[in-house]
C-alpha cells in the first residue's frame, strides 16, 4: 500500500470516529429533545384590525387668473378648499403640475365654415405644437372633421408625423359646393341628395368631442394631462350627440377643452355661447381671435396656462364606486387674494369608477 493510499485511509477513519463521537452526544444532549418542531398554532384573528376600503384619488387640475387675467403662480394650499357634491374634503396633495406628460388632442372643423380660415388654423396650430410638445414625453393626434370625424393621426411622439398630418388637412367641398357656402346642382350630375352629401355638408361638433374623448383621450395612461384643441365655429347641426354628452365624455376622460372659436372671416357666424359651456364646464377657456395676430396670442394663452396649472389631490369621503356623477368645486379662502377678484378655473365634476364586479 502506497504512502498516498494510506494517509487517506488513516483521514478517513479518524473522520469516522469523531462524527460517531459528536452524534451520540447529540443524542444524549437534553437539547435533543426540542431539535423536532411542535405544529405551529392557527393565527388568532384579531377584532381591532382596520377595515380597509377601496379609495379612489381625484386629481383635479387648475388655474388661477386676477383681474386682468394674468396667471396667478403663488397660491398655497391653504388658500383653497375643495367641495365635492358639496361637502368639504380633505387635501392630500397640491402641486405645480408643469412636467406632467401630455395627451393632446387638435380637433379641427373642415366644413364650409372653414374654407377662408383653414390655412391662417394649420399654421398656428404647428407652431403652437412646436413649442408645447416635449419629444417622447408627450403625445399628439389630429381629427378632423365634418358631419363625420376622421383620425389624420393617432397618438405619436413624432412631431414629424403630425406636421405632416396638419399639413395633408384640406377643406373637403360637398358635391355640387361653388364657393361662398352656396351648394348648386351642376349639369350633368346627379341631384345633391344622400346621406354622403348630408355628412359632407354638415358639422358633427358634438359627436367629434365625445370620439375624440372616449376613444382617443380615454385609453391614455394613468398620470397624464388630457387636452383637446378644439378649431370651429361652434355650430352643430348634424350627429347623435348633444353638448351634455360631449362634456360627460370629456369628463369621463379627465380631459380639458380649450376652444378657439373661428368661422369664415374668424368671427363670423361663430357660436360663442356653445364653445363657452363645452369649455369652462371642462375645466378649459374660449377664445375668439378676430384676425391671424388674435389666433396666435390665443394659441400662446393657451400655452402658458398650460404650463401653469395646479394639481389638487383628495380622497373623496364618498368611498361608493357606483359610477355616480360628483360635482367639484374649489373656493378661493384666501381674503387677500378675493379682493385681488383671482379666479379659479376647473372642470365642474367627474363620475367616480364603478366597482369591479
Amino acid at each position: 500500500m502506497s504512502n498516498l493510499s494510506f494517509k487517506f485511509l488513516r483521514s478517513n477513519l479518524i473522520l469516522g470516529t469523531m462524527f460517531v463521537l459528536l452524534f451520540g452526544w447529540v443524542l444524549l444532549s437534553p437539547a435533543s429533545a426540542q431539535v423536532i418542531p411542535s405544529p405551529t398554532p392557527p393565527p388568532i384573528e384579531d377584532d381591532d384590525e382596520p377595515l380597509r376600503i377601496n379609495v379612489e384619488t381625484v386629481n383635479v387640475l387648475f388655474t388661477a387668473q386676477d383681474r386682468n387675467r394674468r396667471l396667478v403662480l403663488t397660491l398655497r394650499p391653504e388658500d383653497i378648499q375643495v367641495f365635492e357634491n358639496g361637502q368639504l374634503q380633505d387635501i392630500v396633495d397640491f402641486s405645480k403640475q408643469i412636467d406632467l406628460p401630455l395627451s393632446l388632442a387638435i380637433l379641427i372643423d373642415v366644413s364650409v365654415s372653414q374654407e377662408r380660415t383653414l390655412p391662417e388654423l394649420k399654421q398656428a396650430a404647428t407652431s403652437f405644437l412646436d413649442s408645447v410638445i416635449r419629444p417622447i414625453k408627450d403625445e399628439v393626434a389630429v381629427i378632423t372633421f365634418t358631419g363625420e370625424s376622421t383620425l389624420e393621426q393617432g397618438m405619436t411622439s413624432n412631431m414629424m408625423r403630425v406636421r405632416r398630418a396638419i399639413e395633408n388637412v384640406r377643406f373637403t367641398p360637398p358635391a355640387g359646393y361653388i364657393g361662398g357656402r352656396v351648394a348648386a346642382r351642376i349639369p350633368g350630375t346627379p341631384p345633391i341628395s344622400g346621406r354622403n352629401q348630408m355628412v359632407q355638408g354638415s358639422t358633427a361638433m358634438w359627436d367629434a368631442i365625445w370620439v375624440t374623448s372616449e376613444e382617443i383621450l380615454g385609453p391614455a395612461p394613468e398620470r397624464t394631462r388630457r387636452a383637446i384643441i378644439l378649431l370651429s365655429d361652434g355650430n352643430s347641426n348634424f350627429g347623435q350627440k348633444k353638448l351634455d354628452d360631449a362634456v360627460q365624455a370629456a369628463q369621463r376622460s379627465e380631459a380639458v377643452i380649450y376652444s378657439i372659436g373661428i368661422g369664415d372671416n374668424f368671427v363670423e357666424g361663430v357660436d360663442m355661447g356653445s364653445l363657452r359651456r363645452v369649455s369652462e364646464r371642462t375645466g378649459g377657456r374660449a377664445y375668439f381671435p378676430r384676425d391671424e395676430r388674435e389666433l396666435r396670442e390665443a394659441f400662446a394663452q393657451i400655452q402658458e396656462e398650460m404650463r401653469s396649472q395646479y394639481l389638487v389631490a383628495y380622497e373623496p369621503t364618498d368611498t361608493r364606486l357606483d359610477g355616480s356623477y360628483r360635482t367639484i368645486e374649489i373656493k378661493l379662502v384666501n381674503p387677500e387674494l378675493q379682493k385681488q377678484k383671482v379666479e379659479l378655473t376647473h372642470r365642474k365634476g367627474y363620475f367616480a369608477k364603478q366597482e369591479k364586479q
